[in-house]
């Protein structure tokens, strides 16, 4: 592999506790949660009737009004990510001498579910000529990194992955990749969900998956916990600027940390449940840390796939233990969904714009709702708040249905 290394050099959120990363940031060293009552639809009738809505967003503080109505919600939360983490990075558009060297991969697990959803009422309804002719553009995974390349001049590599759950976590993958190989100097990535949706939330319903704590939602995620029942539906974007080091210092970019490594293997399994002890989840953190030059002592920090179901949490803590032995005792442990639920697609997005802000402020926020630990789950889960964290090296797992397994590792930057 290339010596060449790949650095965050701009990052951006939109997530059900901050339009920014600096809200987001904000509410989840405060412990708040965003997990309230669905009000984007009456589901009176539904099982589950609470999720992590982001009901402040505006789509125009960024793309033009007229401009906006022709995508999707998915899209239009990736734009506005896109928007925040390219002007951290201190770009409007790059430069034409830059732009065949700079690409775009970003990933959804479901993409356009909205507008799939409110056409087929149109079909229905109305017959065939009064489906919209944006319906095929506004639901397409790619949209949002055609978008995206679109509005910042990115010429280069451009493509979109879905995997569930871990899509985000191969975007990421692929962009540190392609700048490793020397295809890329820069490549823009992440993912967007949208899927709190009549189909979207019943689907998950049907296959018992998701909380029913409905008279409690901001407590219904707790990831680790022995009463954890189902994870809570989210949506939201997260979006990173990965660049080449020297290329990033020619242009004097500020620096969050480095993106050493990235573990991706299969359970080959069963399409919804994990492998027993989590096995691929171990081989993809042992990949992880080999490409990045790591040793279990030398990571601090995982970010954990943390969904507050029954069987992925203890075997997740399994797997770490098995990979760690005795250090795994002396990691920090945490989930973000446990705040902003389970933004499915676009979890290791977001959460990989966390674990950039706990390596550059070296503090890690808490697992939110940990009262007592459950069965195997025997870590260090940061129940008691927000914690001073000295992070030489950070994981962030990324476990999807369809036994697909996803680790980043992440490693402080140093010259």
């Amino acid at each position: 592999m290339s010596k060449r290394r790949v650095v965050v050099t701009g990052i951006g959120a939109v997530s059900p506790v901050g339009v920014t990363v600096a809200d987001t940031w904000e509410s989840l060293l405060a412990g708040k949660s965003g997990i309230k009552d669905l009000t984007s639809f009456d589901a009176t009738e539904y099982a589950v009737r609470i999720c992590g809505e982001i009901r402040e967003f505006d789509p125009t503080v960024a793309i033009p009004a007229a401009k906006a109505r022709k995508l999707d919600r998915f899209v239009q939360l990736g734009l506005v990510a896109a928007f925040e983490a390219m002007r951290d990075a201190g770009f409007d558009k790059v430069d034409e001498s830059i732009a065949t060297r700079s690409g775009v991969i970003a990933g959804s697990g479901i993409g356009g579910l909205l507008e799939i959803e409110d056409q087929h009422r149109k079909l229905i309804a109305k017959g065939p000529d009064r489906v919209s002719p944006f319906l095929i553009p506004k639901l397409m995974l790619n949209a949002l990194a055609g978008e995206i390349s679109m509005q910042f001049n990115l010429k280069g590599v451009n493509f979109a992955t879905a995997s569930a759950c871990a899509s985000a976590a191969h975007a990421i993958a692929m962009a540190m990749r392609s700048i490793k190989l020397g295809e890329q100097d820069l490549v823009v990535t992440g993912g967007s969900e949208a899927a709190i949706t009549h189909l979207g939330m019943s689907g998950f319903a049907s296959l018992r998956a998701m909380s029913t704590r409905n008279d409690d939602p901001e407590h219904a995620s707790r990831p680790f916990d022995k009463d954890r029942d189902g994870f809570v539906m989210g949506e939201g974007a997260g979006i990173l600027v990965l660049e080449e080091l020297e290329h990033a210092r020619a242009r004097g970019a500020k620096i969050y940390c480095e993106v050493v490594g990235a573990g991706m293997t299969a359970d080959a399994h069963h399409i919804t449940a994990p492998a027993e002890n989590a096995e691929g989840a171990q081989r993809s953190m042992r990949l992880a840390m080999a490409e990045g030059g790591l040793v279990p002592t030398d990571i601090d920090y995982i970010n954990a796939h943390g969904t507050s179901t029954p069987i992925n949490d203890p075997n997740e803590s399994l797997a770490i233990e098995a990979v760690f032995g005795e250090q795994a005792r002396k990691l920090v442990v945490n989930s973000t969904k446990s705040m902003i639920g389970h933004l499915l697609g676009a979890s290791a997005a977001v959460e990989s714009v966390v674990v950039c802000q706990s390596i550059k402020n070296s503090v890690v926020h808490k697992t939110a709702n940990l009262v007592e630990r459950g069965e195997n789950c025997n870590l260090d889960y940061v129940q008691e708040g927000p914690r001073d964290v000295n992070i030489r090296a950070a994981l962030s797992n990324s476990l999807g249905f369809g036994g697909h397994n996803v680790t980043l590792a992440f490693r402080r930057f140093e010259d």
